[in-house]
């Protein structure tokens, strides 16, 4: 059966987009179902309304406190029925009122190899710690910020000369692949949240996540 994804997104959405692709050329078998964000002049909103996808726009300045916004996130997104929800750029510290229920069926990627640069600023982190190597982090969200245990990982070299635009471009790519990679991994029930660790095929994932080829099948 395929899946039901719904993206939430605060920028230009280029992972949503990556995801929207992967949808329609196969590669998971799903489709968007909503592309949501907390600021109604987001651009990711225009490009899912330009590919005829649904769109949601809940202003969070709107709410007196983050519980009160992440409740009102919770309820626009029941109608939608999603099996997933994938944070893609998703710019809110979500609350227990939205991750609660969501729980397991709740994803984000992050600039970094986690459990490295949590929070933002990644790239300027990594480059002021003298890192050799960067990349990006698909995981599972739980209460603690950018904590959830790792789905899958890409690395890229840091190159002599790098700022941390050109490390973002580059970390960048590697996110808009291996984003549709870990999405079909979790709707096809290969990856899922088992308590507070990542299971693969049942077995327990390493605090890096998947090797890359056990997910490409």
């Amino acid at each position: 059966m395929s899946g039901r994804i719904a993206v939430l997104a605060s920028g230009v959405g280029s992972n949503a987009e990556a995801l929207a692709d992967a949808c329609e050329d196969g590669r998971i078998d799903g489709s968007l179902c909503v592309v949501g964000s907390n600021r109604p002049d987001a651009q990711v909103l225009a490009r899912a309304a330009a590919r005829g996808l649904p769109t949601l726009a809940l202003d969070h300045r709107a709410y007196p406190d983050r519980a009160a916004f992440d409740g009102a996130l919770h309820e626009a997104l029941l109608p939608f029925e999603p099996d997933l929800v994938v944070l893609a750029g998703f710019m809110r510290i979500l609350t227990p009122a939205f991750i609660t229920p969501w729980r397991g069926r709740l994803v984000n990627i992050h600039p970094s190899l986690l459990p490295l640069y949590p929070g933002l600023d990644t790239h300027a982190r990594a480059l002021a710690a003298g890192d050799r190597w960067a990349g990006a982090t698909v995981h599972y969200v739980i209460e603690a910020l950018d904590a959830g245990p790792a789905i899958l990982q890409a690395t890229v070299p840091i190159e002599a000369g790098d700022n941390p635009a050109t490390l973002a471009a580059r970390v960048r790519v590697e996110e808009h692949r291996i984003y549709p990679l870990a999405v079909q991994a979790c709707l096809s029930g290969r990856v899922r949240l088992a308590g507070d660790r990542a299971e693969l095929d049942g077995a327990v994932l390493p605090p890096s996540g998947a090797r890359e080829a056990a997910l490409v099948r």
